[in-house]
């Protein structure tokens, strides 16, 4: 009678935050294996029993990323009660987190895909189309300020979206780049002073 395979010797759990934080750091094309698996404290087989390798690995620690760290911004857009108000908390949410100093600085989403291959376009494509979806959940909710009374209906909510979409990406590259929370906050100042008049 063959016997079974070992059970894993490891939280599956656990190993996949320590994924997400060497992806967060490093980006995808920056990541080794044996980044990933020193981080994770396995071996590569353990790595492809339990994950099917580095691609899946990494979409598996974008949905963690979203679910965790990440999900300031729907949140934001979710709870608060005007659609300025979302704006505003996304921005300064996502500020505060980007510059976290037991974590690494700015957005994985952003960030981990900005150098690729053509051997990594799929990550490349996952990461584009979570940035876009983020821009279509504020056109959304931008929308629903209009329906609302919080913005004018003559605004180019599409327009205002890509607006703070910039904005916040352009935090996170600031926050790489060391940026202080004030300075990053004098930024967000001055974005939310472009908000439309009613």
């Amino acid at each position: 009678m063959a016997e079974r395979g070992r059970p894993r010797a490891f939280d599956r759990t656990e190993a996949l935050h320590r994924a997400m934080e060497v992806f967060w750091e490093h980006g995808y094309e920056g990541s080794s294996m044996s980044d990933l698996t020193t981080a994770m404290g396995i071996n590569s087989p353990s790595l492809y029993a339990a994950f099917g390798g580095k691609a899946a690995l990494f979409r598996e620690a974008v949905e963690l990323y979203g679910q965790t760290y990440g999900g300031y911004t729907a949140r934001a857009l979710r709870e608060e009660p005007t659609a300025r108000a979302a704006i505003e908390a996304m921005l300064r949410d996502n500020a505060t987190a980007y510059t976290v100093e037991d974590k690494p600085h700015g957005c994985m989403v952003v960030l981990a895909g900005s150098t690729y291959t053509t051997r990594s376009e799929s990550i490349r494509d996952l990461l584009v189309e979570k940035r876009r979806e983020t821009t279509e959940d504020i056109r959304r909710r931008l929308d629903r300020g209009v329906t609302e009374g919080d913005l004018p209906g003559s605004v180019d909510t599409g327009a205002l979206a890509y607006f703070y979409t910039t904005v916040l990406y352009g935090l996170s590259i600031q926050a790489r780049d060391g940026a202080s929370l004030a300075e990053l906050t004098q930024s967000i100042d001055c974005a939310l002073a472009a908000w439309p008049s009613p």
